[in-house]
């Protein structure tokens, strides 16, 4: 029996992922004062979770190599959730020492995909999380996860239901309280999402799952309508929708969060995110890119207010 609804929810957290998932895909190097003033904005916008930093090798991802530096000069807003992906224990050291609210570790629903971000198998990948989990759960640091690719690969196709089931049950076993469901190269449709949430529902609630979508074929707005349906209350975006994957050619960026939030201000759902304030959020940080924003509810919002106030 489908285990779907039509039923929306009253509220959703919406995570924003562009300081860590949106920066680190950019070419140039953005300072800490630039990454500092974004997250300043987005929470001050009343983005209730911010993926902040990334404590990895910077020989791998040099953009983030300051995660340290960018989250002693933040001043937190009571109340928000700031988020590090920390891959092993040494992140995990580095992610306590910056006081970081949620750790994320992250895991693909694709052998061939985990063996070219992060070389070694699923399996494997799992085994090594194993000390953070631990470390987080005894700490009581929130411990979330992200499995990729669970509505395709660049590599192998389309992934069944099953694999992305078997993934998070891996990361249930581990004590995550929040795992992603992310369309990391964006080839997701309405269809392929209502039938990985309802395999996945059939042993664990929709509660404790987001949806992660790219917006590669513009299909990710009607995704995120069809996880609504689904039960699901959490999604992420990146402001001015930045981001990529350098994994997969030619995946464009995570959906902006302004075009979230107009949705869900379309359907009467309540974000507690302030849409005029995050859509200057993704302006400036468009403006420090040297680019326009990719966000068209964004930019149609501002040029709005613009004329109305003119």
């Amino acid at each position: 029996m489908p285990v779907t609804s039509s039923a929306m929810p009253a509220s959703v957290k919406i995570v924003d992922v562009s300081p860590r998932d949106g920066l680190q895909n950019e070419k140039q190097l953005v300072s800490v004062a630039d990454k500092v003033a974004l997250i300043h904005r987005l929470q001050q916008a009343g983005v209730p979770n911010i993926e902040a930093v990334s404590f990895v090798s910077p020989k791998w991802v040099p953009q983030m190599a300051d995660g340290l530096a960018v989250m002693q000069s933040v001043q937190r807003k009571p109340g928000v959730i700031y988020s590090a992906l920390t891959p092993n224990m040494r992140g995990y050291e580095s992610a306590r020492e910056a006081g970081m609210d949620e750790v994320v570790i992250f895991g693909a629903a694709s052998e061939a995909f985990s063996q070219k971000n992060i070389n070694c198998s699923i399996a494997e990948s799992i085994e090594r999380f194993q000390p953070v989990a631990q470390a987080a759960i005894a700490d009581g640091v929130r411990l979330r996860a992200s499995i990729s690719c669970c509505l395709g690969c660049p590599y192998e196709g389309e992934i069944s239901p099953e694999k992305v089931a078997e993934v998070v049950d891996r990361m249930v076993d581990l004590g995550c309280i929040e795992i992603d469901i992310a369309d990391t190269i964006g080839v997701g449709t309405a269809g392929r999402v209502k039938r990985v949430y309802e395999r996945i529902f059939t042993r664990h609630s929709p509660q404790m799952f987001s949806g992660h979508f790219h917006d590669t074929y513009g299909q990710a707005i009607a995704n995120i309508v069809a996880a609504l349906q689904c039960g699901i209350s959490i999604f992420h975006g990146s402001v001015a929708g930045l981001g990529g994957c350098p994994y997969a050619q030619g995946a464009s960026g995570n959906v902006a969060t302004e075009d979230i939030v107009f949705l869900m201000q379309g359907l009467g759902i309540e974000t507690g995110i302030d849409l005029t304030q995050l859509a200057q959020a993704g302006a400036e940080i468009s403006r420090v890119l040297g680019r326009p924003s990719q966000s068209r509810a964004g930019s149609a919002w501002l040029a709005r207010q613009a004329a109305q106030a003119s």
